[in-house]
């Protein structure tokens, strides 16, 4: 009889462990599916204000979806507008109503045999930060009786999206801190930073078909990359600010800062309690191993080509060329020729091949952010 008491299992038990969003996405859609198997799809796209583009980042299906690593201006898609003004969600129970949509999203989810959709704003704490989609393989199927069920679900995401990108905002916002109280005049902030997550997020972009990344992977080295240099927040300002070359002496100091970055990331996490957030050894690695190259000459542990990991050599061409094109109390920014006369010298030998070339490959846009991100007079 006390056995009874315990009979029933909890669907989404799988939500308390300690697993990354997909995972617990594909077992909110494998729920989804067991009530409603006509329901294929569910996805999350983001929203970048800055930019305002729209980016995909999660979805779950039974088949591959072939909207990934995509992002588009939300200005051109004018039913998404509409949803996030109105911060109400759409139903559209026959999607021919979109047939002769011009946006590569409309064309995809109508060539993949969707038949119906009910799109949610992502909102939390009044902010919008992006979309959640449900597709269907049937028309006319969002009735009043499914969609109370899907808007409880879409909340739950919803609310899983917004607590891991907040932890990862408190751990950026620490770090940032910490940077700007302890080196006030480090001239690598700024601006530096914001460019050079996007040009890393531009080639991990580029580089995921040949990798396979998913849109979280290519979302976290966006998000982390800009605290590659945690580690330069031990080393002392004569050193890190010095404007001419270091000493031996000095630049075996500076070197630690890679080590000294890896270090401080498990002890941010640890503290913070964020070791469940996704893809942190993402952050261990490019806190460790943005400065190794691929012929072996780098620190800290003189790694070679394939045995660093692809988001630290990913980091380095990002910041390097950024490095190059920017202005220094101590240099003038280089033309972009120049700069990617460089980087051509130095593929295969400090920089990865390939990321360099997706990088060389992405000219305009490379230049769009630096028009959007550019220097004042301050740096």
């Amino acid at each position: 009889m006390v056995s009874d008491l315990f009979g029933h299992a909890d669907p989404l038990a799988a939500l308390n462990e300690r697993a990354d969003l997909q995972h617990k996405l594909d077992a909110l859609r494998k729920v989804v599916a067991e009530r409603h198997p006509f329901i294929e799809r569910l996805a999350v796209a983001l929203y970048d204000a800055e930019r305002d583009e729209l980016k995909t980042f999660l979805y779950s299906s039974e088949t591959e979806s072939r909207l990934t690593h995509y992002q588009a201006k939300l200005a051109d898609a004018p039913s998404l507008v509409e949803i996030r003004r109105r911060r109400r969600p759409r139903v559209v129970n026959d999607l021919e109503l979109f047939e002769q949509g011009r946006q590569k999203h409309t064309q995809v989810i109508a060539q993949q045999g969707y038949q119906a959709s009910y799109t949610t704003p992502m909102v939390c704490e009044s902010v919008f930060f992006g979309f959640i989609f449900f597709n269907s393989s049937g028309k006319n199927v969002f009735d009043e009786r499914l969609l109370a069920e899907l808007d409880m679900l879409a909340h739950l995401i919803t609310l899983m999206v917004y607590n891991e990108r907040a932890s990862i905002s408190v751990l950026s916002a620490t770090v940032k801190s910490a940077v700007e109280m302890s080196h006030e005049r480090d001239p690598e902030t700024g601006s530096h930073l914001q460019r050079m997550a996007r040009y890393a997020q531009l080639i991990a972009r580029g580089l995921a078909d040949r990798y396979s990344f998913d849109d979280q992977f290519v979302e976290h080295i966006f998000l982390f990359s800009p605290l590659h240099d945690l580690g330069k927040i031990s080393i002392p300002d004569k050193i890190l600010l010095k404007p001419g070359k270091l000493s031996p002496e000095e630049f075996e100091v500076m070197k630690t800062h890679a080590e000294r970055g890896r270090r401080m990331v498990d002890s941010l996490l640890s503290n913070f309690g964020l070791d469940s957030v996704g893809y942190v050894d993402v952050l261990r690695n490019i806190a460790q191993y943005h400065h190794e190259a691929v012929d072996g000459s780098g620190y800290p542990q003189g790694l070679k080509a394939g045995l660093i990991p692809i988001e630290a050599r990913i980091v380095a061409v990002a910041d390097i060329f950024d490095a190059l094109t920017s202005r220094r109390p101590y240099k003038q920014a280089w033309p972009n020729d120049k700069a990617f006369a460089t980087l051509r010298e130095m593929a295969g030998e400090k920089l990865d091949r390939d990321c360099v070339q997706v990088l060389l490959d992405q000219r305009e846009e490379v230049e769009r952010i630096q028009f959007t991100y550019q220097e004042n007079e301050f740096g």
